[in-house]
């Protein structure tokens, strides 16, 4: 069976020919300079994966897979621009290169062009893979949301932010994984198992990446570190410190997240002290 970098280059290959700048120039060429900024290719290199490894043909996985890939970057567009983010994988954001109503309008653009992929598949396929996509958008719309909610709550449980990664991370993961199965004509059982497969895979990338947000290499990540603790998100390593630490560093937490600071990066190296001394992490 061929192993997930000879997918991810058929991806990229199918990708170079299907996305290209169109008119008006300032509506695409930013659809294009997200597109192209890099990435794993993580979730359609996985549905051309499952579509192969179920027996179906991976070709015929393309057109769903690039539609994840589109929708995932859309839904990076818009977080970038609502976390006021100033780096996506070490270079500027899409709302800091142009501005903020470019970045809007360009999002939505990417996201009915993520829709659009799926026109190449006829009924009952069709109507599968859009119930999936629909309820697969939704639930990313409601982690998010979720996600902001927290940022101002003093209280967030551990079940509460598993839930809200599950919806704004791991689901979309899961749902690429399900769709290869859709479409290699799988049995029920077998793309629900893809599909929980898909759920567990995502909780651990995202922990991960909570992780790597704090303790990784902007060179390496591409993100402004520790831009999680910046924006007071509540991350499972800030739940975590609030259980482990002393009183003294909990309430430091506290007072440390119920504002965005003047020093960024004080307040970023205060923190992660603090996950450090609590035993959060090693």
């Amino acid at each position: 069976m061929p192993t997930l970098p000879f997918f991810q280059e058929k991806f990229n290959a199918f990708l170079e020919q299907n996305i290209q700048i169109g008119e008006p120039r300032n509506l695409y060429e930013p659809v294009l300079y997200i597109m192209k900024l890099g990435g794993k290719r993580l979730r359609p290199a996985l549905t051309l994966m499952v579509t192969d490894l179920l027996g179906g043909d991976y070709r015929k996985a393309l057109h769903a897979a690039l539609a994840v890939e589109v929708f995932h970057n859309f839904s990076l567009v818009h977080d970038d621009i609502m976390d006021e983010a100033p780096l996506r994988r070490g270079k500027e954001t899409v709302h800091e290169k142009w501005d903020v109503n470019t970045g809007i309008l360009s999002g939505d653009a990417m996201l009915i062009s993520a829709y659009r992929q799926m026109e190449v598949y006829n009924e009952p396929k069709f109507k599968t893979l859009i119930q999936l996509f629909n309820s697969t958008a939704l639930k990313v719309c409601e982690g998010q949301q979720y996600d902001m909610d927290f940022e101002t709550r003093e209280e967030v449980s551990v079940e509460e932010y598993m839930e809200m990664i599950s919806n704004k991370t791991a689901i979309l993961i899961a749902a690429a994984l399900k769709m290869g199965a859709i479409i290699a004509d799988a049995d029920k059982a077998s793309q629900e198992a893809v599909f929980k497969y898909g759920m567990n895979l995502g909780i651990a990338f995202q922990l991960q990446d909570d992780y790597l947000d704090a303790f990784g290499d902007t060179a390496r990540f591409g993100k402004q570190l520790g831009g999680d603790i910046i924006e007071n998100k509540k991350t499972y390593l800030y739940l975590k410190a609030r259980e482990m630490a002393s009183e003294i560093e909990q309430r430091e937490l506290s007072d440390l997240y119920s504002l965005k600071p003047a020093n960024p990066d004080q307040k970023v190296q205060i923190v992660r002290d603090i996950f450090i001394n609590s035993g959060t992490v090693e």
